[in-house]
């Protein structure tokens, strides 16, 4: 009996109760010190690190027993900068790091950092708890909460745009389960966030790749954020407006890679399309009807057994011909690849994986085994250096079969075990710096897309691969695009749809969106309809949905369905132009394509949790209709005039207005002064565009801008300059409009030799002039009905 051994005085026995939970702060500062570009704080309690990365970039590192160390995750791929910093001392304690943009003060009885602007107005302060650790090895930090502060990004999380008042979790999980407001953790791990007061904004990256939260909730005053084990390792990005806070974290942890175009066009995707017959009666489909379309999915049931890197020989006996057959009309084939392979000694890929020494491990040197859909399976440990290359180049198998696009899934990863994923006591030897699934976890997803993006680049031969994710850490931008997961044909989950979106747009993930339709449950046509309507102006756009649902292609539901349905899947193609140059300006400094209003209009209080409109770029409001039966709903319009782009109605700004929009309607808003680039309707993205238009909504006064931009949409020419871009500036006044058009560079000559520009809201005579040329009536075309005038440019405009 063990109560007649040594076990009966075994100490963890003299304790019924929860270990007690101790916080130990960091005490006081005893001594600091400037090395090179860093400066040392030795605590009571710990160390402290304070490094600038720029003058309005400064990361803030504790470590409780020794030195902190100064490795970023793989979400950070910024070096250091030069900045000059200035020193100061006030009194005999405080301690002030000065830089052009930034104030850091040091109060050292206990510690506790101060960060303010240069304006000297607090950006960040802590509270009577600042950083500390607790006995159970946990890292937490206190910030002060204003009345006023207002939370933003997070990544993927449910529930409406703003975030205060909650506590999120990051901790990369595979949730089949409805989602809700409450449903926390999901997929992606981002923990990094906006704050938003009277109308500036700082950020803030919790660079912790454990488990972490989020307490925007328990205290009035203040929050917190923790992780289970590791250091306190912190960014903090001073804004001052919320764009340039997304263009400081972007320059971190990086931006979206210009996708090719035809990932922006229509995607049709189902769990799943059986056989090679379904999917080429679906394409024959789309084309019959005259549908655009540019990709077609292969869910798990493609594959041999659901072995990855196999086709089923018996439905799928000809994959060659079957993707050169798509993508000859225009459509690309993207399937599905998950993490989990067989464990089948017969199976290559298994066995090269046992033998390359490419599979996580127990420390004591056992595969780690566990079920996935093809049962039971060994994980790829793409910590490793070797097992990233590996995995890269068998996408041959793919590319050399002519895909271009890879859906990564399941990569959290999923395993069908109670804790629904990896045991977190497997070793990652991480290239000799051993890591547990523990601390690995929430960037198992991020080195997975890192190994199969580099990979397809390479393979690719130029071309730009596409791929799309499930799980992810931040920096998830730099190879993937993301969609939310299992979501439900529920209303409510189109209406979440949204914020989620935003809010993963203002976490530096550009490239979103939401299984339009819904994945499980069933819907409807008019629900799919309302959900194609905002799906049409989501960066991506992709209908999918469950074995096990009613079918929701565009046609599902009957004609009367059928015909509004395409309706937007074309207005998407006509709008592809404007979608490419905000893509471009995403790939330049981080800037989100689908906006959340107060990105634009961080000082409007009408907007602080706007959570069922967004805008397309900084100009164009989109309103959907997120509830059955309904044809009219409440918008806001920010300051300034808004034109309805159906009808051309001019709308005050500053204001909520009633907008009716029948179930064939979305109703749409076009900032007036502002220019969108519009293109024809077309099959897919294959066909070159030969009409475009810039339309103007005209003002009685001011200056607007657009930059029209162009490249071949499949290479990665652009980046050494093979790119078309002009800029259009207009002066607009009650009696003329100038438009300059300035060559910014022609590398690159588009497919289109003309294009049109159509200028609206001309209801008296005007003077048009284009670098400074006046144009003559005889080479305007009026629209008196439509208060339109329109002007063909050739390449004398050029």
């Amino acid at each position: 009996m063990l109560n007649d051994s040594s076990f009966a005085i075994h100490p963890n026995l003299e304790k019924d109760k929860e270990k007690e939970i101790i916080f130990y702060d960091i005490g006081a500062l005893l001594s600091f010190e400037q090395k090179g570009n860093v400066f040392h704080i030795l605590c009571e309690n710990g160390f402290v690190c304070i490094l600038f990365y720029r003058n309005d970039i400064v990361r803030i590192v504790m470590n409780q027993n020794a030195e902190p160390s100064l490795v970023s995750s793989i979400a950070c791929i910024k070096q250091p900068e030069h900045v000059d910093v200035q020193v100061k001392k006030i009194g005999k304690e405080t301690i002030i790091l000065n830089t052009p943009k930034l104030i850091v003060e040091l109060h050292p009885s206990p510690l506790r950092v101060q960060i303010k602007d240069q304006n000297g107005s607090i950006i960040l302060a802590e509270t009577k708890l600042g950083m500390g650790y607790t006995n159970t090895n946990h890292v937490y930090c206190f910030k002060q909460m204003d009345e006023d502060d207002h939370f933003y990004g997070f990544g993927e999380k449910t529930g409406f745009l703003e975030k205060r008042g909650e506590k999120l979790t990051m901790w990369n999980s595979d949730v089949f389960a409805p989602h809700n407001p409450e449903t926390d953790p999901l997929y992606q791990s981002i923990p990094y966030f906006m704050t938003v007061r009277k109308g500036k904004a700082h950020g803030l990256f919790f660079d912790n790749t454990w488990k972490t939260t989020f307490d925007l909730k328990s205290y009035e005053d203040c929050y917190s954020f923790s992780a289970e084990g590791g250091q306190l390792d912190y960014y903090v990005f001073a804004g001052p407006t919320p764009k340039d806070v997304i263009e400081q974290y972007t320059d971190l942890t990086g931006r979206m890679p210009l996708p090719p175009k035809w990932a922006l066009g229509y995607h049709q995707s189902k769990y799943s399309y059986k056989s090679e017959q379904e999917v080429r009666e679906l394409a024959d489909t789309f084309i019959e009807k005259q549908i655009p379309i540019d990709a077609i999915y292969l869910d798990i049931h493609y594959m041999d057994g659901y072995r990855v890197f196999t086709f089923d020989k018996a439905n799928f006996p000809n994959p060659e011909k079957l993707i050169a057959d798509l993508k000859k009309a225009g459509i690309h084939t993207v399937p599905i690849v998950d993490p989990g392979v067989k464990k089948d000694p017969e199976y290559h890929i298994y066995r090269e994986g046992v033998l390359g020494d490419y599979f996580c491990k127990y420390l004591e040197g056992n595969i780690y085994i566990d079920e996935v859909w093809p049962g039971l399976c060994a994980f790829p440990d793409f910590s490793k250096t070797k097992t990233q290359q590996w995995w890269g180049e068998k996408h041959a198998f793919y590319t050399n079969l002519g895909i271009e696009g890879i859906w990564n899934d399941m990569n959290e990863p999923a395993v069908f075990n109670e804790t629904k994923t990896m045991d977190v006591d497997v070793i990652h030897e991480n290239d000799g710096e051993l890591k547990t699934h523990k601390e690995f976890h929430n960037v198992y997803g991020l080195f997975m897309e890192k190994a199969t993006y580099e990979g397809l680049k390479k393979l690719l031969n130029g071309k730009r691969p596409f791929l799309l994710t499930r799980a992810g850490f931040s920096g998830i931008q730099r190879y993937a695009a993301v969609w939310t997961g299992d979501n439900r044909s529920f209303w409510e989950h189109l209406e979440m749809a949204l914020p989620m979106c935003m809010n993963l747009g203002i976490s530096g993930v550009p490239f979103c969106g939401a299984d339009v339709g819904g994945f499980a449950h069933d819907a409807n046509g008019q629900l799919l309809v309302r959900w194609m309507q905002a799906g049409s102006f989501i960066p991506f756009f992709r209908n999918h949905n469950n074995l096990q649902s009613i079918r929701q292609e565009p046609w599902a539901f009957g004609e009367k369905y059928e015909k509004m349905i395409k309706k937007y899947i074309e207005l998407r193609y006509q709008w592809l132009h404007h979608f490419y140059t905000l893509f471009k300006e995403a790939s330049q400094t981080g800037f989100p394509v689908m906006r959340p209003l107060f990105l634009e209009y961080p000082h409007d209080p009408n907007v602080t949790n706007l959570s069922d409109q967004f805008l397309v770029g900084d100009n164009v409001l989109i309103a959907p209709i997120l509830r059955p039966d309904t044809k009219c709903r409440t918008v806001y319009l920010p300051e300034g005039e808004w034109i309805n782009y159906w009808t051309d109605e001019k709308l005050l700004g500053g204001k909520f207005i009633i907008v009716e929009a029948d179930l064939s309607t979305l109703p749409i808003f076009i900032k007036r002064g502002t220019m969108i680039a519009q293109g024809s309707v077309k099959q897919s993205t294959k066909i070159p565009e030969t009409k475009l238009e810039i339309h103007l909504y005209r003002n009685d006064q001011g200056v607007s801008t657009y930059r029209l931009y162009d490249d071949d949409g499949e290479t990665f020419a652009y980046e050494n300059g093979d790119y078309f871009l002009k800029t259009l500036t207009c002066h607009q006044s009650e009696r003329s409009i100038h438009f300059t058009i300035t060559n910014e560079n022609e590398t690159y000559k588009p497919s289109w030799k003309e294009w049109n520009l159509v200028i609206h809201l001309v209801d008296k005579p005007v003077s048009l002039y284009i670098n400074d040329k006046k144009i003559g009536q005889e080479n305007m075309s009026v629209d008196l009905a439509k208060k339109t005038i329109t002007v063909t440019l050739n390449e004398s405009f050029a």
